[in-house]
C-alpha cells in the first residue's frame, strides 16, 4: 500500500512538472522581436492580407499573415503544409522567433470553430 501512494504522488509530479513547461504567457510581435527569443505569439488570421502555398513546388512552405494582441500585422513562416481549413480558424497560436524581420514559426495551434464545441488543431513544422 506505501508502494502504490508513492507511486502516485511520483506520477502526480511528473505530471505537474510537464504541465508547468507549457504554460507560458503569450507575447505579442514587438516583444519577440526584442527579446531574440523564441515565444508564442496568440492572433488572428488577416484576412485581407495574402496567403501562400503551393503543394506541386514545396509542399512543405506555408506563410500567411496574423494580426497580434496588439493590431500589430506580421508575416508568418510555417515550414510544414497549409492545414485544412485554415482560413477558417478563429484564432492562432504561433510558435517561433524572428530571423530578421520573419516571424519563423515552428508550430501553429489553430482555435476552430465548432458546432458542438472549441477544437484545437496543432500543427508543428518540419525543420
Amino acid at each position: 500500500m506505501p508502494v502504490l501512494i508513492l507511486a502516485l504522488m511520483a506520477a502526480g509530479v511528473i505530471m505537474l512538472i510537464s504541465a508547468s513547461k507549457d504554460m507560458s504567457t503569450y507575447s505579442t510581435f514587438s516583444q519577440v522581436k526584442r527579446s531574440g527569443d523564441t515565444a508564442k505569439v496568440v492572433g488572428v488570421l488577416a484576412k485581407d492580407k495574402p496567403m501562400y502555398y503551393n503543394a506541386e513546388e514545396n509542399p512543405n512552405l506555408f506563410r500567411f499573415y496574423m494580426t497580434d494582441q496588439q493590431g500589430e500585422v506580421h508575416e508568418v513562416t510555417l515550414q510544414a503544409a497549409k492545414p485544412q481549413d485554415f482560413e477558417l480558424s478563429e484564432q492562432v497560436v504561433a510558435t517561433g522567433s524572428f530571423v530578421g524581420d520573419e516571424f519563423i514559426a515552428s508550430s501553429i495551434l489553430m482555435k476552430c470553430p465548432s458546432k458542438y464545441k472549441n477544437e484545437e488543431v496543432l500543427v508543428r513544422s518540419n525543420m
